[in-house]
């Protein structure tokens, strides 16, 4: 059956050949200080079909990343495998899309499929992972990048045995708006040497204002659920992703995590004891010795919201909750707002960034496999200074 490739655009190759070998040369369409900004070189495309399967279509893949597949030419969502086949049914009738299967493993053996969107809880992301690549199939996981830290090391091994596929995880951070300036900054030595970091990272669940108080008596969701979340717990990883961009990795970790709720009712009413922490304090090192201290908290009642401050020996860089950037400099009486015009703001394209690698012509840097297994160590870390009581060094 045709469909519908070319091959004499390919010097004789099959499909699948063709998509291997095209995910070798990869060539950079936006430098790394530059992702996803507007002013991003675009490059012309190599003009094959790209045939996407969805695994696990929850609310974010429906919602946002399935829509923006579909906006890139030449790519197709041809599969759906959720967790029945009636549920895989619903969005395949929903989304138009050809093929819904009633397991994985089905739409990991059809041909028809060149890449695999994963999109499950963490808990099964090395299991797919290592399953996509095997069957020969690109793929792109959603964060969090997986359970422990040898979960993530597992799957980046399987990826560097198969170069010939892409291999890329869904950006977890929300500071997209921010990173260009705070690189620029960090980078042109304003700050000087860098001497310690404060960062609030809050979350209010379903209550609304400036931070929530303790959701007692809350439903429970895969977040507070370790079988399914793993030794993820709030937002560390997604401001850990963030910080390596700005930063650096992290050396010594040392925590300290309380569970503020310790029962949750599950989806059949039942009472159910949590072990994942609502409140969790954070303290580490830069490579270069600074010191670094993160809040992260589910029951901070009207607190005032997110809070980013870095010190440094020649200046001062503060972002507040509304992502509003602000600095200064010895001599200075107070902090200025720093410009951050719209059109040199990253955004969140990784979608288009895949499907470019895939064709050769774009290389990963949001997220790369390495990168999320160094932000999965550090939330190892965290868990496992939180639970001795000591300090733990990265690498793990």
């Amino acid at each position: 059956m045709s469909d519908g490739f070319d091959s004499q655009a390919t010097g004789g190759l099959n499909r699948r050949e063709f998509l291997s070998v095209g995910a070798l040369p990869l060539v950079a369409a936006a430098g790394a200080t530059e992702f996803g900004s507007e002013r991003a070189t675009r490059r012309r495309s190599v003009q094959v079909t790209i045939r996407v399967g969805i695994i696990g279509a929850g609310a974010n893949v429906r919602n946002v990343m399935l829509p923006a597949l579909r906006r890139i030419a030449g790519c197709e969502i041809v599969a759906v495998a959720n967790r029945s086949l009636e549920s895989s049914q619903r969005v395949t009738d929903e989304f138009d899309i050809p093929r819904p299967y009633g397991g994985w493993e089905e739409l990991l053996d059809d041909d028809g499929v060149d890449a695999v969107l994963i999109g499950t809880w963490p808990y099964m992301h090395r299991t797919l992972t290592l399953a996509t690549l095997e069957a020969g199939k690109h793929v792109l996981c959603q964060a969090r990048m997986a359970n422990t830290g040898q979960e993530a090391r597992d799957m980046l091994e399987a990826s560097l045995r198969h170069p010939e596929l892409v291999s890329q995880l869904v950006p977890t951070s929300t500071s997209y708006r921010i990173d260009n300036v705070i690189k620029r900054l960090i980078g042109e030595g304003y700050l000087g040497e860098v001497l310690s970091v404060e960062i609030q990272r809050l979350q209010t669940g379903d209550r609304t204002g400036p931070g929530g108080f303790a959701d007692t008596g809350g439903d429970l969701s895969w977040r507070h659920d370790r079988q399914f979340s793993g030794m993820n717990s709030l937002n560390i990883g997604s401001t850990k992703e963030s910080m390596m961009r700005w930063l650096g990795r992290g050396t010594r970790v040392m925590a300290m995590s309380k569970v503020h709720v310790p029962y949750r009712y599950n989806n059949r009413g039942q009472l159910t004891s949590v072990t994942i922490p609502d409140h969790v304090d954070i303290m580490y090192e830069l490579m270069n010795g600074a010191q670094v201290h993160m809040r992260f908290s589910a029951s901070t009642g009207l607190s005032n919201g997110n809070q980013t401050w870095i010190y440094g020996t020649e200046g001062t860089l503060h972002v507040d909750e509304r992502m509003n950037v602000f600095a200064g400099r010895q001599g200075d009486s107070e902090l200025s707002p720093v410009p951050n015009p719209r059109g040199e703001q990253a955004y969140s394209r990784v979608e288009e960034e895949f499907i470019n690698a895939i064709r050769g012509i774009e290389e990963i840097t949001m997220v790369p496999f390495e990168t999320g297994v160094h932000y999965m160590e550090f939330t190892e870390a965290v868990y496992r200074s939180a639970q001795t009581g000591e300090a733990v060094y990265l690498p793990l």
